[in-house]
């Protein structure tokens, strides 16, 4: 299972934004994350078209959160550049050469995929962008999640 680039720096221009407490510009972002202006402004075209950021112009302008850092999911913000993990399209996309999955009824795969989906957001949903903010070291992440029920799998014990 892999998250896109595209989702890894679009989560990362809005924890730039968020630290700065300020507008930044695209230049400012494309420096501080160490990518393209070009890609900067894609990523920041996407989060201001799902509604994460606002642009202003003039001589203090530059990208803003739209709302504030703690009502900002990271959950919210992945699924709204790259899509969730499994939805219910994906037995459609990979029914093989027929036009329905030859297990639509009985599928022991797409329970796990469920699962799986169910347990990425359980996680991704509680933590919010203010959660991010801090260098990895002082992060809220661990904190935030620390006692909560880890999935386990059948057959294993914590014993």
């Amino acid at each position: 299972m892999k998250f896109s680039a595209q989702e890894e720096y679009g989560l990362r221009c809005l924890i730039q934004i968020a630290r700065a407490g300020r507008p930044l510009t695209i230049p400012e972002i494309s420096d501080l994350e160490g990518i393209s202006s070009t890609h900067a402004a894609k990523t920041l075209m996407i989060l201001r078209r799902e509604g994460f950021v606002v642009a202003s112009r003039g001589q203090s302008g530059g990208y803003s959160l739209a709302k504030s850092a703690s009502e900002i999911a990271v959950g919210d913000v992945l699924s709204a550049i790259g899509g969730k993990l499994y939805d219910a399209e994906f037995c459609r996309k990979h029914a093989g050469a027929l036009d329905i999955c030859t297990h639509a009824v009985d599928c022991s795969v797409r329970s796990l995929w469920q699962i799986i989906q169910g347990a990425v957001d359980s996680v991704l949903d509680k933590v919010t962008l203010q959660d991010m903010v801090a260098t990895e070291a002082k992060s809220n992440v661990t904190l935030h999640l620390e006692g909560r029920h880890r999935p386990q799998l059948a057959g294993t014990s914590t014993e």
